[in-house]
């Protein structure tokens, strides 16, 4: 029996994926939760041997999830599942030492073949996704760059930035700039949007 724990916000489609893979009569859910903060502790005490993580979790994120759990639990595989088939999501996806990465909307019985195969130690992804992955292009701004416009994505202005990394005010404002030249962005916020959908931030 593969014992899985779930995690998904959505009630509803947490509800059906329960019942959907409760008809499989060789794998059982062992846990479910809605938020990131609860998976860990129902890890620990469930210990499933696949962990099937939305990305977009509330709280602590399924990309952060999984590098955690493959830390604290190194039998448990991790599927992460997406409404976003980005393929800089499934680049983070398998840096965070995922097994598998696929769309929600995949019929049902995929995801319990994945679930499977995940188990039995293979690699799952949607083969379209893995050739756009491997086309996406890398970032073109430095590390200093891509932490300041991190923390100006977070909120953070040019004044606290320029304190926390002990640089210049003009200095901060110089990064912005090059960072919106270099994405070819229309103004800041345009280049945070850029970074964010590239996978980049």
């Amino acid at each position: 029996m593969i014992r899985v724990l779930l995690a998904e916000d959505m009630h509803l489609v947490r509800g059906a994926l329960v019942a959907l893979l409760g008809l499989e009569p060789d794998i059982e859910v062992v846990a479910d939760v809605g938020s990131g903060e609860e998976v860990v502790p129902a890890a620990l005490a469930s210990v499933p041997d696949v962990a099937v993580l939305d990305i977009e979790l509330p709280g602590v994120d399924g990309l952060s999830l999984a590098a955690e759990l493959r830390s604290l639990l190194p039998e448990c595989r991790v599927l992460v599942v997406t409404s976003f088939g980005r393929p800089a999501n499934v680049r983070r996806a398998f840096a965070a030492r995922a097994s598998g990465f696929m769309l929600k909307d995949a019929p049902p019985h995929q995801l319990a073949d994945a679930i499977r195969k995940v188990a039995a130690g293979e690699r799952v992804i949607d083969p379209q996704l893995a050739v756009a992955a491997l086309e996406v292009v890398e970032s073109p701004l430095n590390e200093r760059e891509l932490d300041v416009l991190r923390r100006f994505a977070e909120g953070a202005d040019i004044e606290q930035i320029a304190r926390e990394r002990f640089l210049s005010v003009g200095t901060v404002r110089n990064y912005l700039t090059a960072i919106v030249t270099k994405l070819h962005a229309r103004n800041r916020l345009h280049a945070v949007r850029i970074a964010t959908e590239a996978g980049w931030l």
